[in-house]
């Protein structure tokens, strides 16, 4: 017997415009039949990619130590450096650069939701299959 993934929940202080932010952020939408608003407790959000939903909890209590589980995104079309700078935009904060921290061309930036709850930025797609061609290359 196994178990799949339902959804991934994100507790948090205010669930519609955490909800919202994130639809920016991943480009997800409302569920058609339960659309979400100011004042809703519980907001579900959904990938029309692939279906993945998120579900924004709100809790009486604030975030107060490190995730210990977390988003690690990879743009799909704008480099590493152009998500940053759009997320900080939106307003993502930096919490810290981890770019370079295994040689050139490695690395990600650790990245705050506007509560606190913290993500990843890594390589774009495009970024990333340049790295893997590059480094897998052989040498003369």
């Amino acid at each position: 017997m196994t178990s799949r993934v339902s959804h991934t929940t994100i507790d948090c202080r205010n669930a519609y415009e955490l909800s919202e932010w994130w639809k920016q952020v991943l480009g997800y939408e409302d569920i058609p039949d339960d659309p979400n608003e100011p004042g809703h407790e519980e907001c579900m959000i959904r990938s029309g990619a692939d279906g993945h939903h998120i579900l924004f909890i709100e809790v009486p209590e604030a975030k107060s130590v490190k995730n210990r589980i977390h988003f690690d995104l990879r743009s799909t079309d704008v480099t590493q450096d152009e998500e940053y700078e759009r997320l900080l935009g939106i307003g993502a904060t930096l919490v810290a650069d981890r770019r370079g921290l295994h040689g050139p061309g490695t690395g990600w930036y650790v990245m705050a939701d506007p509560e606190g709850n913290e993500f990843c930025i890594l390589k774009s797609d495009a970024e990333y299959a340049a790295w893997v061609a590059k480094t897998s290359a052989p040498s003369e």
